[in-house]
Parts: C-alpha cells; sequence; structure tokens
C-alpha cells in the first residue's frame, strides 16, 4: 500500500491543521484568569484536538491500525480515552466502577470499523468527559485530595492534560497514515 499524500485544509500557514480563524481552539481573547481555568483551558484545547484529528474519516479509516505491529488507531484512542477519563474519576470519587471494555487493552483491540461501534465510543467519551468535568467543578481547590489515594485535583488535570498531548500525538502520525492530513 502507498502511503497517503500529504495534504492540509489551512492556506494561511500550509503547515498547520486548520487557519486560525477556522481554529476552536483559538481566541483572540484574554488568557484565562488563574491556574485553574488556564489548566481547564488546556484540557479542552486537548480534547478538541482529538477530535479534531478523527473529523472527516469513516469509520474504517477511524479503526485502521495504520502503524503495525501496534493496535493503535483513532477510533481505538477515543475508547482509550473515554476508560482513562472513567479511570481518573475514580481516583478522587472512590466510585469502583467497571472498565467500558473489558480487559487491558480492549479499548484498542475492540476497535472495529462499523457505524454503531464509531457512534458509541464517541456517546462513551463525551459522557466520561462531562462526568469528569462534573467531577472536577466540585472541587475548585487544586490542592484539595479528596478520595482514599489523596490525588490532588491539579495532579489529576495535570495528568489528563498529559494523557491527551501524549495521544494528540499519536493522533497526528495515526491521521497522516491514514488520509495523509497534517498539520498542528
Amino acid at each position: 500500500m502507498n502511503p497517503p499524500e500529504r495534504w492540509t485544509q489551512a492556506t494561511v500557514h500550509p503547515d498547520m491543521w486548520a487557519d486560525p480563524a477556522d481554529d476552536p481552539r483559538e481566541s483572540d481573547g484574554p488568557s484565562p484568569d488563574g491556574e485553574l481555568a488556564t489548566l481547564r483551558g488546556y484540557l479542552r484545547d486537548y480534547r478538541l484536538t482529538l477530535r479534531m484529528k478523527c473529523d472527516g474519516l469513516t469509520p474504517a479509516q477511524l479503526a485502521h491500525r495504520s502503524v503495525p505491529p501496534s493496535t493503535m488507531s483513532l477510533l481505538g484512542l477515543v475508547r482509550h480515552l473515554a476508560e482513562v477519563e472513567r479511570d481518573w474519576r475514580t481516583w478522587i470519587t472512590d466510585e469502583d466502577l467497571p472498565k467500558l471494555y473489558g480487559p487491558r487493552d480492549g479499548d484498542f483491540d475492540g476497535a472495529v470499523g462499523e457505524p454503531a461501534a464509531v457512534a458509541a465510543a464517541f456517546a462513551d467519551l463525551a459522557r466520561e468527559q462531562a462526568a469528569t468535568d462534573a467531577e472536577l467543578d466540585r472541587h475548585p481547590d487544586l490542592g484539595a485530595a479528596p478520595g482514599r489515594r489523596s490525588i490532588a485535583i491539579r495532579d489529576l488535570l495535570v495528568h489528563r492534560i498529559e494523557e491527551y498531548a501524549r495521544h494528540c500525538g499519536h493522533a497526528d502520525l495515526l491521521r497522516e497514515c491514514v488520509d495523509g492530513r497534517v498539520g498542528q
């Protein structure tokens, strides 16, 4: 199989994913006020980046494992991040929630290119993100460490940002392998 030709939709900066005027992460307004708003802003932007990297692909393309022998795919990343949102949230709620996708690597192994599987994965991600955000809203003090693991809210937010940032890097490469689209 020949690699796809590299391309972008950006016209202002040809190495970008989207032109600044079309990028939902861009803001001409003031910077967030304070540490909590800054951390929440970075988390929001990385979550948007993952969705952007998946936009416009078919279920088969989303499930394509484009870097063998890895089982990683864009759909697998969506499922994985839904699972991780749930897992990290339980560190501060002490809930005993079952895994969304079964045993270890079920998030990647079960990422199949069927419309129902794709819809379910994005619904799972949205639900788990909303639940995590609702729980974080209950703890505006970044130094608070609720739950038996005593994980500070700041630590939880930074780990969430790190997880998304790392996987958005994977998504860049996976997307380029799928259809050649490149950019920030």
